[in-house]
């Protein structure tokens, strides 16, 4: 099995759990064994289970008393009862207390990775069609990933290689490149593919609730703590937690984290009752934490803990290859959800849509699709559909991007040197470019380069 998943094994023959043991590690679980009624409560408060194997027999205690205290202290966790050939009426009141499977002692190890892999499997199933129900609708109309740059063709390439480990990793990008989807992106690329995603929207949370949300707490914690609750890192166990806007977090909230990061405990608010999860951890930023380090408003040791793999994603600006391909991918997802067919964009509009800046990148464009296609009156979509700036707009038209098949303001035919040719192209092109390093890509020059030739046209 791929999915990692999580088992905890009662028995009191130490026998019984190291082969247990053994054979669920085989199947990628992480085992952990103990052979009291107290053992196994404790480890059910540090630590969240998929599946627990619970003999029936525990010497002086009896595995039918504990099974219900298993249920109550986590809910929805899957009991499988072990027990002796001579107890199936045992067994049989077990499953009426909320057992989900029994094993007949003596067991071979594919009866007991078949028990297992039959919840497993149902859970990730359940799982996934829960997702599915919440992000149908919103991902098909997000980003989609082909693309015809060779520049974020190959940071998807390394972003591919960073997916595979479970490093800490830290997306960095403008407003609306289009973090959250691609952290889910990675999820989908990881050996967590089957776990659970859990995501916090660090501003959206005051500062008091913020690790409340993240850790949980215990009832009685705050004033408002009516209940025991289990925070996101918990919920994420076996999974992946994204953190959006990492840079928001309040002082307390990254002081856990860290914590966290550093031996993968932490214990809920209220409680001095050490916890464990495995997470992968992926932060997002539109910031830059070096800066809000120096201002003292973000830890230097939990911006190194955070900071161990950094992917940057691009601009659309930056794109400009995937820019039309990304708009028509949009008008067909509108087109479908208003009810729509056989819409299109007019040449005008294109010249526009390829040319215009987006500041507010992925997102504004998917959003001033939307407009356009519920307010075009007929099929052909107009520029003044979108509801762009009109001096954008002019400007985008006056000075559309240098790249293939792009007009130019130079005039070939015209008496001047090849230097003065240069002069000008070169200050054309760095106006219009969002960054030196766009105006180098479009000239095809490295950056060096170009800072020296615009000090020696006087440019710079």
């Amino acid at each position: 099995m791929d999915t990692i998943w999580s088992a905890l094994v009662l028995d009191d023959d130490p026998g019984v759990r190291q082969s247990l043991r053994l054979c669920l590690e085989s199947d990628n679980a992480r085992v952990l064994g103990v052979g009291t009624a107290a053992g196994a409560l404790d480890a059910l408060e540090r630590n969240r289970f998929d599946v627990v194997f619970l003999d029936l027999w525990l010497q002086a205690e009896s595995g039918l008393a504990i099974l219900q205290e298993i249920l109550r202290r986590q809910p929805g966790v899957a009991v499988i009862v072990i027990t002796a050939f001579a107890t199936f009426e045992s067994a049989v009141e077990a499953m009426k207390k909320g057992a989900v499977d029994y094993l007949p002692k003596p067991f071979t190890p594919e009866q007991v990775r078949a028990a297992a892999r039959r919840i497993v499997t149902a859970n990730v199933l359940k799982r996934q069609l829960s997702e599915l129900q919440d992000r149908l609708e919103e991902s098909e109309g997000e980003i989609t990933f082909e693309t015809r740059s060779p520049s974020f063709s190959a940071f998807l390439q390394n972003a591919a290689r960073a997916a595979a480990s479970d490093a800490v990793l830290l997306l960095r990008g403008e407003s609306g490149t289009g973090k959250t989807v691609f952290a889910r992106w990675i999820r989908k690329q990881s050996r967590r593919a089957d776990g659970p995603f859990v995501t916090v929207h660090c501003p959206m949370l005051s500062s008091e609730l913020m690790s409340s949300t993240l850790f949980g707490h215990k009832k009685g914690a705050f004033t408002g703590a009516v209940a025991d609750s289990v925070g996101k890192v918990e919920e994420a166990a076996g999974g992946t937690l994204f953190l959006d806007e990492v840079a928001d977090l309040s002082p307390d909230a990254q002081a856990r984290l860290l914590r966290f990061l550093h031996d993968r405990t932490y214990d809920r608010l209220g409680e001095a009752k050490e916890r464990k999860a495995d997470v992968r951890l992926i932060a997002a930023t539109n910031r830059a934490l070096e800066e809000e380090v120096a201002a003292g408003r973000f830890r230097e040791d939990l911006f190194f803990r955070v900071n161990v793999i950094t992917l940057t994603l691009p601009p659309l600006r930056d794109r400009r290859e995937d820019l039309m391909p990304l708009a028509r991918h949009y008008l067909r997802f509108f087109e479908r959800r208003q009810g729509r067919n056989n819409l299109s964009f007019s040449p005008e509009c294109e010249q526009v849509l390829a040319s215009f800046s987006w500041p507010g990148n992925l997102r504004q464009l998917r959003n001033a699709v939307e407009r356009a296609v519920i307010l075009s009156p007929g099929n052909v979509i107009e520029l003044g559909d979108f509801g762009l700036s009109g001096d954008a707009v002019a400007a985008a038209i006056e000075f559309p991007p240098a790249v293939s098949g792009a007009r130019t303001r130079i005039n070939l035919g015209d008496d001047v040197s090849l230097e003065e040719m240069e002069r000008e192209h070169i200050a054309q092109v760095v106006a219009r470019a969002p960054s030196f390093e766009a105006a180098a890509r479009i000239l095809g020059i490295d950056v060096t380069t170009l800072q020296r030739k615009r000090k020696r046209y006087g440019l710079a």
